[in-house]
């Protein structure tokens, strides 16, 4: 049977946006068996899967209050962030830090590749921005506190805390969850359980910034 040229430029954009929205929608109600991640890295995976309700609330929040403060409001872009960057960028020729919102982070995790690239970001953003509009708040934050690498074959909260602090997810303390967040995004050259000056340095400032950030920051959840 012949393709015609017309049904190629229909089909391919069809199955380039048509999976991708699969995907979202599927995760959207079902446990993510695997990432590209895990398969890259050679060390068995320590993985299992909770729900939200069975993670600390305390860590919920550190990861909002480090990484996303605006979470609850942008639609899966951080703009305001992004325009930093960019103005960086323009005025320097590098940028002193990323503007990756917990949704283009899930997005990275679940469907590209680890290594920065403008490619990457390219199909990122609109992949981000489809995930905001087709998922909660709640099941974003919830699929990135399960796939997140915390260690070496170490993903997800539950795996993380078991493994650093020899409890469940849901019994981590403050002091705690600002830890594995202090070691974030270097998981495999820092050590939550036995920090350096700097990751506990950085885990006491996330650990005050919660105490004083306002409940509106994660309200969406």
């Amino acid at each position: 049977m012949r393709v015609t040229r017309r049904k190629l430029l229909i089909g391919i954009p069809a199955v380039l946006i048509g999976l991708p929205v699969l995907l979202i929608l599927i995760y959207g109600v079902v446990p993510v068996p695997v990432t590209p991640l895990m398969l890259m890295r050679d060390a068995p995976i320590e993985k299992d899967w909770v729900s939200i309700d069975n993670i600390a609330p305390a860590l919920q929040h550190a990861v909002i209050v480090s990484e996303d403060q605006r979470f609850c409001t942008h639609s899966g872009i951080d703009w305001t962030e992004m325009s930093k960057v960019l103005d960086e960028l323009q005025e320097t020729g590098e940028a002193s830090r990323g503007a990756s919102t917990i949704t283009m982070q899930v997005v990275k995790n679940l469907y590209l590749w680890p290594s920065r690239s403008r490619v990457r970001k390219a199909i990122e953003i609109p992949l981000a921005v489809m995930m905001d509009f087709l998922l909660t708040k709640r099941r974003i934050l919830e699929l990135y506190l399960n796939i997140a690498e915390w260690g070496d074959g170490i993903y997800g909260a539950e795996a993380a805390a078991q493994r650093h602090f020899n409890v469940s997810a849901k019994a981590l303390t403050r002091q705690q969850a600002a830890r594995l967040v202090a070691v974030l995004p270097n998981p495999l050259e820092r050590d939550p359980a036995r920090p350096s000056n700097a990751v506990q340095s950085r885990a006491n400032k996330i650990a005050n910034d919660l105490y004083r950030a306002p409940a509106t920051l994660w309200d969406c959840l």
